[in-house]
């Protein structure tokens, strides 16, 4: 058991928060006013091996743990939570899909191209009526017995939408999952790979959200969209639990954003309580305001151990569904709480765009609902304990 970071992770720590600064915090409240899609920035985390971080060398990525994957998502998400987030999606779910459920093909297709940020990826499990109940999943997939000309035998025809698809407008791929054994349940949903151009695949409507308003969330849809064979990803009717296992890692990353943010947020607050003065000195002197970072600062630490214990099994090969779901549970729940105070300790300032703190306001609430609900989690943590 190893409580210090190595030398190679306080140096990348170093380096993914000198880009954060120089490149994305001059443009956080413009990309947030205006919800502009940070691409380019996008492409250079991609130059610079962050895209690709949990994969391996030989695929394109960066051969590093999910310890590295978690600093390099907390650093981003300190200055900005949505390049936090397009990062996680890209990452965690899209391309770990593949890398984990793919074919050697797909993977020496895919994966090398979405490592190195030359394309994107997305993620489509949630539906309008498939929110918690993800296996409620309505899109279908169905198998013809033969097409004609390049369709040919065992083209899958899929028709439905998909809501809540973080990069849904910017992706080059994305994951979907869709009915293909109706009577079997969440035992009859696969996992397919689409690409963008693909006729009769589009993404819908962006949604116009509370936060992370420079990362584009929306629909994607599918009206008669005709799939290759080599387009299913795992076994066929095994795509929902693929993709528990997928968000088993998932969650990691977002505990990382939410742990990202919430120190963000008591930067903020600890700067500004130094300097702010009433009744003639500091108010980081007084005890009330005192009391609250120490709660802050607990709270940060906590919940990074518990992400990095759940990081550390994943990378010795463990199953971490408990882990990972107690990490994204409290890191995120902390979070909202210390966004929550950081506003408090700047008072009337704190609810002014001139100060940074309302928007890791806005932005936490989101880790308490991505990839599972706070009541998902535990429901997810009450079942693995009621197993042992």
């Amino acid at each position: 058991m190893e409580f210090d970071y190595t030398p190679e992770q306080l140096q990348l720590r170093k380096a993914v928060r000198e880009f954060a600064e120089g490149e994305i915090l001059p443009h956080v409240m413009e990309w947030d006013e205006a919800q502009t899609f940070p691409l380019e920035v996008v492409r250079k985390l991609g130059q610079l091996g962050y895209m690709g971080a949990i994969f391996p060398e030989d695929l394109g990525g960066a051969g590093l743990g999910y310890i590295e994957y978690a600093i390099i998502i907390e650093e981003l998400s300190r200055v900005d939570g949505s390049v936090g987030i397009i990062l996680a999606a890209h990452t965690s779910l899209c391309s770990n899909h593949i890398f984990k459920m793919g074919t050697p093909e797909q993977r020496q297709k895919y994966i090398p191209k979405l490592a190195s940020g030359e394309w994107l990826g997305c993620w489509s499990l949630t539906e309008p009526e498939a929110g918690s109940d993800a296996a409620g999943t309505r899109t279908k997939a169905v198998s013809e017995a033969g097409g004609a000309g390049k369709d040919g035998p065992g083209c899958w025809v899929v028709n439905g939408a998909k809501t809540f698809t973080t990069n849904a407008h910017y992706a080059d791929v994305c994951v979907a999952m869709a009915v293909t054994d109706r009577a079997a349940a969440q035992h009859g949903v696969s996992a397919f790979i689409v690409e963008k151009g693909t006729p009769g695949f589009r993404a819908g409507k962006k949604e116009n959200k509370l936060g992370m308003r420079a990362s584009a969330t929306g629909e994607v849809i599918f009206e008669n969209c005709r799939l290759a064979p080599e387009q299913l990803l795992g076994k066929l009717n095994d795509g929902f639990v693929d993709s528990l296992k997928v968000l088993d890692g998932g969650r990691i990353s977002i505990a990382a954003l939410a742990i990202g943010m919430a120190q963000g947020a008591y930067d903020a607050a600890l700067k500004y309580s130094k300097t702010r003065k009433q009744f003639g000195r500091p108010i980081s002197e007084f005890q009330a305001i005192q009391h609250k970072l120490v709660d802050m600062a607990v709270d940060i630490d906590a919940a990074r151990l518990l992400n990095y214990r759940a990081g550390s099994m994943l990378d010795r090969g463990l199953r971490v569904t408990r882990e990972s779901a107690m990490a994204k549970l409290f890191a995120s729940e902390a979070a909202v709480r210390i966004a929550n105070e950081a506003v408090q300790i700047h008072g009337g300032y704190g609810f002014i765009k001139d100060y940074p703190v309302e928007k890791f306001y806005r932005d936490v609430k989101l880790c308490t609902i991505g990839e599972g609900t706070s009541e998902i989690q535990r429901l997810v943590i009450a079942r693995q304990l009621l197993k042992s």
